[in-house]
């Protein structure tokens, strides 16, 4: 059941790279009533597309390892393995589009096959931004470049094409430990027999 809230008060508290929204608000109680006034800040910087590359005839996945501000003070350090992702910041593109768009630009190949896997809230404790996550069908065999990233961007992206089982290896580890990558490895590993199905390959 959802319960009502009223926003009370709305204002920008910073706007650069990122915007700041602070909101005054009120919403009802589980117990009955409503709360009393609650102060909150709400980091908005849009929303994202995220994709797992995976070979299923040759058993890999690409991982990207690039450096993150967030990670700054995080065991391992901020250079981290991911997944391709975007922001969405072209109302006219889908979250398809981003994905193909993103891929090539990343990892340079295309997108043979492209499987919704979930859409879920990065941190809604703190921030609206939302992920839609695919796993995507490349032939891992056309990478040929190991690093890639647009200029202007600041993006100097690292790529490694590793087996299933050496991602899911550094993800036990803690080698790999950002939301996205660990969601779709995951994924991949319970619906992997699916893949195989739906792509016409031998069972694992």
């Amino acid at each position: 059941m959802n319960h009502r809230f009223e926003i009370i008060d709305q204002s920008v508290g910073y706007s650069g790279f990122f915007r700041l929204e602070q909101y005054r608000l009120r919403h009802e109680l589980f117990a009955g009533g409503w709360s009393a006034d609650i102060n909150r800040e709400c980091l908005e910087r849009g929303h994202a597309v995220a994709v797992l590359l995976y070979d299923p005839d040759s058993d890999q996945v690409v991982l990207l390892e690039q450096f993150r501000v967030g990670a700054l003070e995080f065991p391992g350090g901020p250079w981290l393995l991911e997944i391709v992702a975007g922001i969405m910041d072209d109302p006219d593109e889908t979250t398809e589009d981003v994905a193909r768009r993103e891929t090539d630009e990343e990892a340079g190949c295309a997108l043979l096959d492209l499987i919704p896997v979930c859409h879920y809230l990065v941190s809604p404790g703190g921030t609206s931004e939302s992920i839609t996550l695919f796993c995507g069908r490349v032939d891992a065999s056309t990478i040929k470049d190991q690093v890639r990233g647009i200029a202007a961007e600041h993006e100097d992206i690292r790529l490694h094409v590793v087996s299933r089982t050496e991602a899911l290896a550094l993800l036990q580890t803690g080698r790999i430990n950002s939301a996205a990558p660990i969601i779709a490895l995951q994924w991949l590993e319970l619906n992997r027999a699916m893949l195989l199905e739906r792509w016409r390959l031998p069972p694992p």
